[in-house]
């Protein structure tokens, strides 16, 4: 029998409709003879949605007229099983549950990407594909991911993060940053991908611009020293904390400073279809000498071992051309499109991309199939409280 893939996009972010598009774009390149594929859209409330236009990218120009002719579900639980159940549930004469065997969330951003979605699918007892809550969780707040990988000796540019208390005085705030960071510095949510509410600031009105901007964002803000001479570079890495493998790298191409939201789905959008980030001006290979080609695919398997990611994540790298240093800027745990454009150039197509992201998804599952969460105890037979004001365990 097939194993069935429950393909979840969407869901509660700002990156919603990219989601969409990635998730689309997976289910359409699925190996149909060894997966039957069920696309689930989650609604902006994280609802989730079932029928036969939901795969379709046409049908999400009428969001609303999509939803009328499909059926919402929720996930339950039955005897170590996992259904897609129709929600309201009718007593009588309403569709049957659709059970699945793995979850396949192609999600991007908070609230879906960040540990909060992993949960989910952890508690519900369901395989997924991807990484689990601790390295989502990490992967998306850029604070506490430098703070790991410096101790895992990865070279990144130091930062300052300020929270809504630093906000209220702005002025301090301001000051810190001049102080600590100079000019030019780089301004970032510190828990949102896609380059959206990051910005580069070049004195103190644009900083106060640019910090204002992150706020409506994330209750924290990064701000970080802007490297002048900047060259970015993509990688791709496939497989868990145990064993990994890079793919192509890339130069993105981009308008401004820094890579905007724009330039990677809306300008080069027009006429590419559902393309979504495969339809980014990049140049695949990136022009670089053997020697740095491999210092970036070597560092970006031991970024993504040293966070314990599994599934395929993209990982942006920095490269001062003042003098040739390179940095880890940040990871995509679920990356846009997936990164299939950097795996073909390897010899690895979209189909069998996805295939070796489930197969992972099930290895991880039947590892910890045999490990040991619960303990044996007598501790509530002989528990006593002792009235009801209680007493100590």
């Amino acid at each position: 029998m097939k194993t069935r893939v429950a393909m979840l996009f969407g869901g509660k972010s700002v990156e919603h409709e990219v989601s969409v598009i990635s998730g689309i774009q997976a289910v359409m390149n699925m190996d149909t003879d060894k997966y039957e594929v069920i696309p689930v859209y989650m609604t902006k409330r994280n609802e989730m949605y079932i029928g036969e236009e939901i795969g379709k990218i046409e049908s999400y120009k009428n969001i609303d007229e999509l939803l009328k002719k499909s059926q919402r579900v929720i996930m339950t639980n039955e005897d170590g099983k996992v259904f897609l159940t129709p929600f309201p549930v009718k007593m009588f004469g309403g569709k049957k549950a659709v059970e699945i065997d793995v979850a396949f969330p192609v999600v991007h951003g908070t609230n879906v990407e960040d540990g909060a979605f992993q949960g989910y699918l952890k508690t519900m007892g369901i395989p997924f594909v991807g990484c689990d809550v601790t390295a989502s969780a990490i992967g998306m707040d850029k604070y506490i991911m430098k703070a790991v990988l410096k101790e895992c000796d990865v070279p990144v540019l130091d930062a300052q993060l300020y929270t809504l208390a630093d906000y209220a005085e702005m002025e301090t705030l301001l000051d810190k940053v001049e102080k600590g960071l100079g000019y030019p510095v780089i301004v970032k949510p510190v828990n949102l991908g896609s380059s959206v509410g990051i910005s580069v600031a070049k004195n103190r009105v644009e900083l106060t611009h640019s910090v204002d901007d992150a706020f409506k964002y994330a209750t924290k803000v990064l701000v970080e020293h802007a490297i002048t001479n900047l060259r970015e570079i993509n990688c791709s890495v496939l497989g868990d904390e145990n064993d990994a493998i890079a793919s192509e790298c890339e130069e993105p191409l981009h308008t401004k400073d820094i890579l905007s939201y724009e330039d990677k789905y809306v300008s080069n959008a027009k006429g590419s279809g559902s393309k979504g980030m495969a339809s980014v001006s990049r140049k695949i290979p990136a022009e670089l000498s053997s020697e740095k080609r491999e210092e970036v695919r070597e560092l970006a398997v031991r970024s993504f071992k040293a966070l314990g990611c599994n599934g395929v994540s993209r990982i942006d790298f920095m490269i001062d051309e003042d003098n040739g240093k390179l940095y880890f800027n940040e990871i995509n745990t679920i990356p846009g499109s997936l990164a299939f454009y950097l795996w073909e150039p390897v010899g690895v197509p979209y189909k069998e991309l996805l295939d070796r992201m489930i197969q992972l998804s099930l290895k991880r599952a039947r590892t910890e199939e045999r490990l040991t969460f619960t303990f044996d105890t007598n501790i509530l037979n002989s528990a006593s409280f002792g009235g009801s004001k209680g007493g100590k365990l």
